[in-house]
């Protein structure tokens, strides 16, 4: 390539960049390619257009932690630009827990660096024949030793990058957990933004991956750059900056400790019930009282990120600098900070400032482990970004195996409300030792190997997020029918019923309900739309119009989303996923809830049915759940 990176207009005369960045780790080589500009046009980029290159890059019946599975990172068309919220990565591959298809997404600024890199795409397979870092500096493609850093946390191995190559660069990583192949490892970058669930750091770790490097020093132009600034900036001031999307910023997601609390859907002790006792003490005004700084991702106006003075933790002296035996680094006691000495973990804005906890940590990692000492769910978090951990897995399996305990099941050696112990599991976990190695499977396979599938609260393998179906049956459906497995990103019903004004409580309408929101959200995350951003079709439309120099409407949206979806289901037809997957656990469809607004209430399993079927019939699929010939065709998906 003749040049470092590139400026002006890129080829195409909108804002893609163009290029796709292929790279074999097994082979240590890498080339580019262009983009597929049909495949653009028809799934835009993030998620969609990630589906599509991994369908036709990895066959079926490939294991996810095999050279063969595909990493891959993907921007989207609006990445990089001053489009307000877009500054996320999508990362897409098969899950090591699931064995679905698998996207999460991270903030940041590693999507836009790698954007300005002139990369729309990073598809990366193989496996290296040891550990090592790929750097991409504009169009300058290495591999570097990651003797370094291997064995390190993702904390100390960002600072450690950054220190070698240049501050300029934006890292992602895995950690122990994802060196150490744990189905629930996460990505980390900038030190608290995690792609997290279904197991992408054990994707990571298994192709001696450490981390990926990027800096990018081109530059991005819409076809007419007034118009597109002047429809920027006027949509950030009459639509992003207004009180529906401001609690982002005055409260971020712990808001919604309050809500599930309010309505009696807060996970507590293993999904036993939905109240909390000590609610208060890890909601929003607590956490809020320990706030010194905000932060937001590239080209954010919300600025949902708490950096939280953290305090002590009771007995366990964990909190304020302090770590368990047995950090990251190796060395017992050792924090995995710049430093290496012990308690010197890594600090920003200031020393003793953390960034989180979010709701979804601070209900599964908290009121389902019966643990309300905010500092403990602090350091919990800590311990799970820098290891490597998604927390609403780790939380859930903790919690399984507490329940497991309190009912004479298993002795795991953890209980519910007991810092200690809980404070040491995330550790054991990403090491892989002692029990570590069991809980670090997940709760499927410990219900399997003792007991308690009633109450192992996952659906295809992944673990439940914050919202208890019981009181919100639409969120039920959409956890069943998620393509990840239990996922409240791919429809938020809950929002409509236990904390608007539908009936939470009755299975009618809301096969449509999870159906709509599954398709905003499929074409809201292939445009890479940060979710706390509640815009329209209508307003997405009018961004792509902007950026991509073609009128684009709001129905073609719609459609798209709808394509990417049944793409996804595709591609987990194609690995022997049906109906019999799209289920709910007994707790929630027999047991009803204690206490609380939804005491009393199950998910009745003829409902659980009858919304199941519905959901089938308005997606053009056979009673099996798969799509049909005749969707697939009015899909533009025939082919596939």
């Amino acid at each position: 390539m003749a040049s470092r990176g590139y400026r002006g207009r890129p080829e195409g005369g909108d804002t893609y960049a163009g290029k796709v960045l292929r790279v074999d780790l097994g082979g240590m080589s890498s080339w580019t390619e262009p983009l597929n500009r049909d495949w653009a046009r028809l799934f835009f980029g993030g998620k969609g257009l990630g589906f599509r290159y991994f369908h036709d890059a990895v066959p079926a019946g490939t294991d996810p932690l095999s050279p063969g599975n595909a990493l891959i990172f993907v921007t989207g068309p609006l990445t990089g630009t001053l489009a307000p919220c877009t500054g996320k990565l999508g990362v897409v591959t098969r899950s090591p827990a699931t064995g679905t298809i698998l996207d999460c997404s991270v903030g940041g600024t590693v999507g836009p660096q790698l954007k300005y890199a002139g990369y729309d795409l990073v598809v990366i397979t193989g496996r290296a024949p040891h550990p090592v870092v790929l750097v991409i500096d504009d169009d300058r493609v290495s591999f570097r030793e990651a003797n370094g850093v291997w064995g390190r946390g993702c904390h100390e191995t960002e600072f450690l990058l950054r220190d070698a190559l240049g501050a300029e660069f934006r890292i992602i990583s895995t950690g122990p957990a994802g060196e150490n192949l744990v189905p629930m490892a996460c990505l980390t970058s900038e030190l608290y933004r995690q792609a997290g669930r279904g197991g992408v750091g054990a994707v990571m770790g298994s192709k001696h991956l450490k981390a990926v490097a990027v800096r990018g020093t081109g530059s991005l132009a819409a076809p007419d750059m007034g118009r597109f600034l002047e429809f920027a900036h006027r949509a950030m001031r009459e639509d992003l900056l207004t009180d529906t999307n401001l609690w982002a910023y005055t409260d971020g997601t712990p808001m919604i400790v309050g809500l599930s609390q309010s309505a009696g859907i807060l996970p507590t002790r293993n999904f036993q019930s939905g109240t909390f006792a000590g609610a208060e003490a890890i909601g929003a005004e607590a956490v809020r009282s320990l706030r010194v700084a905000k932060k937001s991702c590239f080209g954010c106006g919300l600025g949902c990120g708490n950096f939280l003075r953290a305090p002590a933790v009771g007995a366990a002296g964990a909190g304020a600098g302090a770590w368990p035996a047995g950090g990251s680094r190796g060395e017992a006691g050792a924090a995995p900070g710049r430093g290496g000495e012990a308690g010197a973990g890594p600090r920003w804005p200031g020393e003793g400032a953390v960034e989180g906890p979010e709701y979804e940590t601070l209900a599964l990692t908290g009121s389902n482990c019966g643990i309300g000492d905010l500092g403990a769910i602090i350091e919990f978090n800590r311990l799970c970004d820098d290891l490597g951990l998604d927390t609403i897995s780790t939380g859930g399996v903790v919690a399984f195996a507490m329940e497991l305990a309190e009912r004479d099941l298993a002795d795991l050696g953890l209980r519910f409300g007991d810092v200690d112990s809980y404070l040491r599991a995330p550790v054991l976990i990403a090491r892989g030792e002692g029990v570590g190695r069991q809980l670090g499977r997940g709760v499927r396979y410990l219900a399997e190997r003792y007991g308690g599938k009633e109450f192992a609260m996952e659906v295809k393998g992944l673990e439940f997020p914050g919202y208890e179906p019981r009181g919100s049956w639409g969120m039920g459906l959409a956890y069943a029918t998620s393509d990840r497995g239990a996922c409240h990103m791919r429809a938020w019903p809950v929002a409509d019923e236990a904390f608007g004004s539908l009936d939470p409580f009755t299975g009618e309408g809301k096969a449509q309900l999870v159906i709509n929101g599954q398709h905003q959200n499929s074409i809201k995350f292939s445009l890479i739309f940060c979710d706390f951003w509640a815009l329209s079709p209508e307003l997405m439309a009018g961004f792509c119009s902007v950026a991509l120099g073609r009128e684009v409407t709001a129905d073609e949206l719609r459609l798209a989303g709808e394509r990417i979806w049944n793409l996804g289901r595709l591609l987990n037809v194609r690995e022997g996923f049906r109906r019999e997957h799209d289920y709910l656990p007994a707790r929630v469809l027999e047991h009803p809830l204690p206490d609380g607004p939804a005491a009393g209430r199950v998910v009745p399993p003829e409902v659980f049915r009858a919304m199941l079927e519905e959901y089938y019939r308005l997606r053009g699929w056979d009673e099996d759940g798969v799509p049909t010939p005749a969707k697939l065709a009015e899909l533009g998906l025939e082919g596939l």
